[in-house]
């Protein structure tokens, strides 16, 4: 069984809408969940998830479980994890859950354990939506189904517990940027031109597209030497594309490089070395 329990009303009650298999869903036909004696806490997760267009992301989260005597965590029908969702908690807010069944819990005492367990984010199947891109939060469950069939259980012998606002993280839509600086050789004193682009990807085409409107510094790393300095900063245009002129006075490494957005993660060019005559 692949964990994906949520609670949502049924027939103006509360009821687990969501144990299940991928696309199948399991509600019991009699009584409510009753509160599990559980909570969570000190939860940790990336600050920032990068994410493509085609390749799978997974992200670990670690968090503390705590319970009663109660609740038996090593039961083969417990199952805990931590999710990611967008916007306002609620059954209708976007939300990204892992692979497995449940998170991995190992006890620290007869009432804590320590959980991990990794949200698992594919673009290309449509897990994402542009908009979607910036801040996201964190919540975990648990869901003790105490010898309940898990496909039609009495919901009144189940124990769920979920709690939101446990952590935030971004997630943002990943960058490539490219410098090239030209002529190649240039005379000493002379003006070189750097073009180059901005983009980013897009969760709705799995295509990356310019990023337009983004101040982007222009930088030069002289030879023999490991540290870039910024000499400008320039725009990207609505395709974003980046050209700029300088004067060429050294040997040495020309690149961009953009500071990242709450959307979109910093990036910087691989440099481009112009041989100055």
């Amino acid at each position: 069984m692949r964990i994906r329990a949520t609670v949502a009303a049924v027939s103006g009650a509360l009821a687990l809408s969501a144990l299940a298999v991928p696309a199948a869903q399991a509600v019991g036909d009699s009584g409510t969940p009753y509160t599990l004696n559980a909570g969570f806490s000190n939860l940790s997760i990336a600050k920032a998830v990068k994410v493509g267009t085609t390749n799978e992301v997974s992200v670990k989260y670690t968090y503390t479980l705590t319970h009663g005597t109660d609740v038996d965590i090593t039961a083969k029908d417990f199952y805990t994890d931590a999710f990611l969702y967008k916007g306002s908690y609620s059954d209708s807010a976007p939300e990204l859950y892992g692979d497995a069944d449940s998170a991995t819990c190992t006890a620290t005492s007869s009432t804590t354990a320590t959980c991990t367990g990794s949200v698992d984010i594919y673009p290309a199947d449509g897990d994402l939506k542009s908009v979607w891109a910036g801040s996201w939060s964190v919540a975990a469950e648990a869901v003790a189904f105490n010898g309940q069939s898990t496909t039609n259980p009495d919901l009144s012998k189940v124990g769920y517990k979920d709690q939101s606002g446990l952590a935030t993280t971004l997630v943002q839509r990943n960058s490539t940027l490219t410098a090239n600086a030209g002529p190649e050789p240039v005379a000493k004193g002379k003006t070189l031109t750097v073009t180059g682009k901005l983009s980013r990807a897009n969760w709705d085409d799995n295509l990356y597209h310019g990023y337009a409107g983004q101040p982007v510094k222009l930088q030069f790393r002289k030879a023999g030497t490991s540290t870039y300095t910024t000499v400008k900063t320039v725009s990207t245009d609505s395709s974003g594309n980046l050209k700029t002129t300088t004067t060429a006075n050294y040997d040495g490494y020309w690149r961009f490089s953009f500071a990242g957005t709450s959307t979109t993660p910093a990036v910087s060019a691989t440099g481009d070395y112009v041989d100055v005559k």
